[in-house]
């Protein structure tokens, strides 16, 4: 065994030893389990949003898009200070409603806003579908991570299944506390890794930054910009705009909202958080110096970039040390997925079904479901498939049908109703799921359309649907609510 490895599954160790000791002291009831008892500060609830922003998409597959796409990778910096400026009104609003009503998932909010629990039963199914390719991102870059670092004396599938029955344990003893002591040293270790490689690599192989772009732009002519279709300028705004409006829409992350002591934490983090996006600058550097100093990896094989290049650098002890950044940025928004999935499961699926289960059984369900999500996740990880940036960015597609439903909530007259809601986010999900599984493009379904329409994001076509259904559902359905309660006063 290598000194990479060692490192690499010490760190693992340590996470484990972590996520058990999270939980002493506390009883660990549905509440203690999926949101710490409301009870986290500004610094823990920034960990964790942390932890489920920045995760092996950033490490690895932001650094992929780099050495693969070039100029394109620059909407992952752009939306997410969108999403941060957002947060500042939308959070608080959201956290001071949950904790009024007690809430604990994405889907109560949605029952309580819409006095619908079947609407809850389908935003959870939504949820948990869109979770899964994420926490297959998850999986598919540990396995990449441990298998380069190993020099392939561990199998990639043998790391993923190391790495998931870890997670698991350490998920069903202790939730989200775990999660939260976890993202502590996955922080640490990911701002000094990346910061280090993105200043490093550049001037050792080119000098600096500016004779690095010089050379690329050489040996790659309009490499670093915007192509003039495909991922184009419609296409990035597009982008930018259906993954800003889906930031907080992804389950997790949502729930995480809940977890806060105050509003004013939100507020302290949209100030703090753009700063941090910052860090993605060096992820791209690294993709950036690997393009010339590294060659032939085509498609899915770019998301091996940053490790390709570490490893014809650095001494075996550092790759360990990035190899365990790696790791840890896997398992925090691992364990916060499977966490999630399984309370939306539990709680807003079978409670709704069986509404005499008390909340010891609900939570004893949330808690066994864990290892059943994580089976699922596995055995859509090893069927293989996909770039890590086009996983995510179906899931977003997913979540982000959400938004409308939940921003006319939060208006004080809500013109929404839920069988609105519900309509809305299902022609939104059906149209998403269509478009990925048949393969198509706005371009391919309307060859004529002028090319900057064809070149949108298919999240943001079937947004549109969303919105004008949502409207249209809601318009009809209010109308023939007030036209019987008049017909009702007459009689």
């Amino acid at each position: 065994m290598n000194i990479a490895l060692i490192i690499i599954f010490g760190f693992l160790a340590f996470s484990i030893f972590l996520g058990v000791q999270a939980q002493k002291g506390k009883d660990m009831s549905l509440e203690q389990w999926s949101v710490g008892g409301r009870g986290f500060g500004t610094i823990f609830v920034f960990l964790l949003m942390a932890g489920e922003i920045y995760t092996t998409f950033t490490f690895l597959g932001g650094s992929g898009w780099a050495y693969g796409k070039g100029g394109p990778t620059y909407y992952i910096l752009g939306y997410g200070c969108l999403a941060y400026i957002m947060s500042y009104w939308l959070l608080p609003a959201i956290w001071k409603y949950a904790k009024d009503n007690k809430l604990m998932s994405q889907s109560d909010f949605f029952v309580s806003k819409y006095k619908s629990p079947f609407l809850g039963v389908f935003v959870s199914i939504v949820g948990v579908v869109a979770l899964i390719p994420y926490l297959v991102l998850q999986l598919k870059g540990l396995g990449i991570i441990v298998s380069e670092a190993s020099a392939g004396s561990i199998s990639s599938t043998a790391a993923i299944w190391i790495g998931v029955i870890s997670v698991t344990v350490y998920v069903m003893i202790s939730g989200i506390h775990g999660s939260a002591w976890t993202a502590v040293i996955k922080d640490i270790m990911i701002l000094g890794v990346v910061l280090f490689l993105g200043i490093y690599l550049p001037i050792h192989y080119y000098g600096g930054f500016q004779p690095m772009f010089e050379a690329i732009e050489a040996a790659k002519p309009g490499f670093l910009a915007l192509p003039d279709t495909g991922l184009s300028v419609s296409w990035f705004i597009s982008t930018v705009l259906l993954t800003a409006l889906g930031f907080y829409m992804w389950p997790h992350t949502f729930g995480s909202i809940y977890s806060a002591q105050s509003s004013k934490v939100f507020r302290k983090n949209a100030i703090i958080m753009p700063l941090y996006q910052l860090v993605l600058l060096f992820v791209f550097f690294v993709g950036f110096a690997a393009i010339l100093q590294v060659k032939g990896l085509e498609g899915p094989a770019g998301d091996l970039a940053l490790l390709r290049l570490s490893m014809q650098t650095f001494n075996p002890w550092v790759v360990g040390l990035i190899g365990a950044a790696g790791l840890l940025t896997a398992i925090v928004p691992g364990s916060m997925i499977m966490m999630s999935a399984s309370t939306l499961l539990a709680k807003n699926v079978f409670k709704v079904f069986v509404p005499k289960a008390s909340d010891q059984q609900v939570a004893k369900l949330a808690k066994n479901l864990v290892p059943v999500v994580a089976v699922i996740a596995l055995y859509f990880t090893f069927k293989g498939g996909d770039t890590l940036v086009t996983l995510l960015l179906m899931g977003y597609s997913l979540v982000t049908q959400l938004f409308p439903a939940l921003v006319f909530s939060l208006a004080k007259k809500n013109i929404v109703t839920k069988a609105g809601a519900f309509a809305g986010i299902a022609v939104g999900v059906f149209t998403v799921a269509y478009i990925t599984i048949s393969a198509s493009t706005v371009g391919t379904i309307f060859p004529a359309l002028p090319q900057f329409i064809k070149d949108l994001n298919v999240g943001v076509i079937a947004l549109i649907i969303n919105l004008v259904v949502t409207f249209v559902v809601s318009f009809v359905t209010k109308s023939a609510s007030t036209g019987n309660s008049t017909n009702e006063r007459v009689a």
